[in-house]
């Protein structure tokens, strides 16, 4: 079974930058695809950026050219760089071990905090 354990969390001003980590236990995540979601408080969890093993990577619409996934295989690490924040991306944020379907998987961490003030 993974633990995933997410950190980087923090207040930031809006136009600001943040970089998440989860960092992932217990099993090797090299060969699976994994995601970043999010959920804001009165919201649904929505994905925010997914990434294949292979490294093929997409977005929301709401984050496309300012968020960027990677991943570090030898570090068992995913990590999402986020750059020009807005006050709408203020939620918990969750990384994810994706199923074959490249859809939610089982797995998730506990989330870390991002607000964004305006």
């Amino acid at each position: 079974q993974v633990q995933l354990v997410e950190s980087g969390g923090g207040l930031v001003q809006a136009g600001g930058s943040l970089r998440l980590s989860c960092v992932a236990s217990g099993s090797r995540i090299s060969s699976n695809a994994m995601g970043w979601y999010r959920q804001a408080p009165g919201k649904q969890r929505e994905l925010v950026a997914r990434i294949t093993r292979g490294g093929i990577t997409d977005y929301a619409d709401s984050v496309k050219g300012r968020f960027t996934i990677s991943r570090d295989n030898a570090k068992n690490t995913v990590y999402l760089q986020m750059n020009s924040l807005k006050p709408e991306d203020t939620a918990v944020y969750y990384c994810n071990v994706l199923d074959w379907r490249g859809s939610a998987g089982a797995y998730w961490g506990q989330g870390t905090q991002v607000t964004v003030s305006s």
